[in-house]
């Protein structure tokens, strides 16, 4: 893992190789063994990247890397899992170079050389950002990974061409001065992070998954970019949903097969490896196949806090136990998770709002004492139907749906009467083992879409909704679209469930799920690895007809049939509680002045962002306990944290 920048310019007067080299040293943390620069100031073509020493820690890994034949130069950051299957097909058709050493830079430059860059691209198997400069066609190609695990941000600064791993290294660029974008800070509040392609800054965007932007000096000149799809996520939906495997043996052997073919890919490494585990499904199924194909115990990673409700180490431990892990645990006070929260805005470097942030950055920083690599569950509940929406939504819908939309906001207004410690209490008291965790919250989130929708799509973008105002709250804003409003998207997928996997899968996996990883482990040098991500993994999943990943009210079916054969399922079966932190009492006790002064309305109103007023309102109503605002009150103070550390 590594990080990348670099920019395009016809300024003579520019040092090229000075100016690469700061904005590539804004992401020392993504690659602190080593560090390169390229230039080829009369093309006004400058890359940078600092290396995170991953696989081949030889000096032939170096990067910027020129193919053999000096057509291309390129910066990576990322892992290509089948390179050494790519490396054996050039060789088998006589197209190999002769190999300087054993990286997939060097694979992929083959690759490039012998079958064009996309066809490479679509032989890959991996998790990817790349700069390409092709000295023959004077042209710069960027391009990113098929679900979006790794970043890439480009755009326009005072004329010249910029991109990289971070905004951060854009910022290094001399007389950065690009303002805030009030449109997508819009879209940040409604959403909790700013959705692709938009980024917090104007004229600054990020790269869509799967896709190649190409850029030439008449492209510069104009001020121009061509982008187009080398995979669509979308494609990939249409033909499962064509082809669906039937028989459920099948389905449960195909998969388990896939998914240990995934995980035997991403378990290599030349440096130490291992796994966060919560001891929920997801990160247990990848431990398990893990530790059934690995000799030695498997390191596995896990954070315990000190509020019960939210400690889920217990369930990690006993998971570990019995796959026989190496566990490592790491205790963590309130007081810790709160030191965290300073650290945010320059690590995430632009307005990011899923608290979970702060735990995922701190299992993170435990990990990077023992490996360099750690495997992640992230993306099951996407492909798989984990989310309590998937199954919960249809059957409210069902419910409330018939209603007139005034009995429905009377409702509404009615649930969110009852404070969230009364609901609580309600939902420890509801048949179950462990009754229904954090009722309050979730009755007063329902309470607020019954009061907006009309059909199952609008419940389904109200549950992904903080501010369904936005506009009006942000001075200036304007209403822009976003994928979860091209409806076209969905079309031919008649089930309201997988209508919702699906625009997850494309908007609230990488722009949240996978930033929040991302961003947390780099900030440690900690490479993280996704194997449900493998494309295979996901085109597979859409194979699975809807009964083989919702059933009986749960999600995650197919998954569990897989794991159960490696952990027994008493050790599994829990409400899903996610990987959260009571950030809402900590706003009402010790975060209290912190958050006072972020939210003082003389300052916003000074400032000039948003609409103090219903700011003001939302906290007052969450000191009181009449309603539980935090995620709304959590995007703000993010960005009001960001914008005091960074402008």
């Amino acid at each position: 893992m590594c990080g990348l920048a670099g920019f395009f310019f016809s300024n003579t007067q520019l040092d090229h190789t000075s100016v690469a080299r700061s904005m590539g040293d804004a992401l020392l943390h993504r690659g602190p063994d080593d560090s390169g620069v390229w230039t080829d100031a009369a093309e006004g073509i400058a890359l940078s990247h600092r290396r995170l020493a991953i696989v081949d820690l030889s000096p032939a890994g170096h990067q910027p890397m020129a193919s053999p034949d000096g057509r291309f130069v390129m910066a990576f950051n990322g892992e290509i899992y089948n390179h050494l299957a790519l490396r054996a097909e050039l060789e088998a058709s006589s197209q190999a170079p002769a190999w300087r050493g054993h990286s997939d830079t060097e694979t992929l430059l083959a690759g490039f050389s012998a079958w064009g860059v996309t066809a490479t691209l679509q032989r890959a198997v991996g998790m990817f950002a790349i700069a390409l400069w092709d000295r023959q066609n004077r042209r710069l190609t960027l391009t990113r990974d098929r679900l979006g695990e790794k970043p890439l941000f480009y755009g326009w600064v005072r004329g010249a061409f910029v991109f990289g791993s971070e905004l951060k290294a854009l910022r290094a660029y001399p007389g950065f001065d690009n303002p805030i974008n009030r449109d997508a800070l819009a879209l940040y509040l409604q959403h909790c992070a700013v959705p692709a392609p938009y980024s917090i800054y104007q004229d600054i965007f990020k790269l869509d998954p799967g896709c190649v932007l190409t850029i030439d000096h008449a492209g510069l000149a104009s001020k121009t970019v061509q982008t187009s799809p080398y995979w669509r996520f979308t494609d990939a939906v249409k033909r499962g949903l064509a082809d669906p495997i039937q028989n459920e043996t099948e389905a449960l052997t195909v998969l388990e097969s896939t998914l240990r073919t995934a995980v035997s890919q991403q378990a290599v490494a030349d440096v130490p490896l291992g796994a966060f585990l919560s001891g929920g499904i997801d990160s247990s199924l990848i431990v398990a196949l893990m530790q059934a194909q690995s000799g030695r115990p498997v390191q596995t990673f896990t954070v315990g806090f000190e509020e019960a409700g939210f400690d889920e180490s217990p369930h990690a431990l006993a998971v570990a136990r019995h796959l026989g892990t190496e566990h490592h645990e790491l205790r963590v006070s309130a007081a810790d998770a709160r030191a965290v929260i300073p650290l945010l805005p320059a690590m995430y470097d632009e307005p990011f709002a899923d608290s979970s942030q702060i735990p995922t950055h701190l299992v993170s920083k435990a990990a990077r004492q023992h490996v360099t690599v750690a495997l992640s569950g992230d993306a099951g509940d996407e492909l798989f139907g984990g989310y309590n929406r998937y199954f919960w939504g249809k059957r409210i819908w069902n419910r409330v749906g018939w209603m007139p939309p005034g009995l429905r906001r009377a409702l509404g207004a009615g649930i969110q009467q009852l404070p969230v410690h009364a609901w609580d209490g309600i939902g420890r008291a509801l048949p179950g083992r462990h009754g229904v965790a954090r009722l309050g919250d979730k009755a007063h989130k329902m309470a607020q879409r019954l009061q907006t929708i009309g059909n199952t799509d609008e419940l389904y973008r109200s549950l992904v909704t903080e501010w369904p105002h936005a506009t009006s709250l942000v001075r200036g804003a304007r209403r822009v679209n976003t994928k979860l409003d091209d409806m076209a998207l969905v079309a031919g997928v008649p089930d309201v469930e997988h209508r919702m996997m699906l625009w997850d899968t494309l908007t609230y996996l990488p722009d949240d799920i996978l930033t929040k990883v991302d961003r947390a482990a780099m900030s440690v040098s900690l490479e993280t690895r996704v194997p449900f991500l493998d494309h295979n993994v996901v085109e597979l999943a859409w194979r699975l007809p809807l009964h083989m990943k919702i059933r009986g009210g749960q999600g995650k079916w197919a998954l569990r049939q897989v794991l159960y054969k490696h952990v027994p399922r008493e050790l599994i079966e829990r409400p899903k509680a996610g990987f959260g932190i009571p950030v809402g009492q900590w706003l009402c006790g010790p975060l209290r002045e912190w958050a006072e002064n972020l939210l003082n309305e003389a300052r916003l109103q000074r400032e000039g962002y948003f609409d103090p007023a219903p700011i003001r309102r939302a906290w007052a109503e969450h000191l009181s306990g009449r309603h539980d605002w935090t995620a709304r009150l959590w995007t703000i103070l993010m960005f009001q944290a960001w914008l005091e550390t960074t402008c």
